[in-house]
């Protein structure tokens, strides 16, 4: 009976953990394609790397998917961050912000980036113009976030805002939620669209 059970849990292994080898080989290919658009993304002005962002926006309307733009769009996004923060992506970086948008989760350790790699799925998902929330664990980290990467997104075009829980039921809330990205904690996004 031992013997049977651990047969069983060694196939569920198996099978596990070939679906998860070939969905990370999957992304790992998307992100080759990112970090092949590295050099000529690189050759931008500053006018045509911020240029880039309008262009993503127009090609969604037109009927264009988030995944189809996706190579390009982290390319760019990796570009203005190394312009604006003085940070650019590494590809294990790029990998997790593919499983984010992807709606995965990314488990990563403290000090492995993850600030940075939220920027990529942020960014892809606000060319859609419906807003992205970011959501952290804390006020301190929400602003903190917001102030740290916020000028990579205004350099490409985007607004930025931090909901705090210091400002219940105000203009500025109610402003914060309008940006192309909003940052916060889980209550008080939580707790807003209860109130709502």
């Amino acid at each position: 009976m031992k013997n049977e059970k651990g047969d069983r849990m060694g196939l569920m292994e198996k099978i596990l953990g070939d679906m998860n080898t070939k969905e990370v080989k999957k992304i790992e290919k998307i992100a080759d394609k990112v970090m092949a658009l590295e050099e000529a993304t690189a050759l931008l002005s500053d006018d045509e790397l911020r240029g880039r962002t309008e262009e993503f926006k127009k090609r969604v309307q037109e009927g264009e998917s988030l995944d189809d733009i996706l190579p390009e769009a982290f390319a760019v996004c990796r570009e203005g961050a190394w312009r604006s923060v003085g940070m650019k992506h590494f590809r294990v970086q790029v990998i997790g912000a593919i499983a984010l948008h992807q709606g995965r989760i990314a488990e990563m350790k403290t000090g492995e980036g993850k600030t940075l790699v939220a920027t990529l799925a942020a960014y892809l998902n606000a060319l859609e113009g419906k807003g992205v929330h970011v959501v952290t664990v804390n006020d301190y980290l929400a602003k903190r976030d917001s102030e740290w990467m916020g000028p990579l997104y205004m350099f490409h075009g985007l607004s930025v805002d931090c909901i705090d829980r210091h400002q219940p039921n105000s203009d500025a809330r109610r402003q914060a939620y309008l940006a192309d990205i909003t940052f916060g904690t889980n209550n008080e996004f939580g707790f807003d669209y209860l109130r709502d």
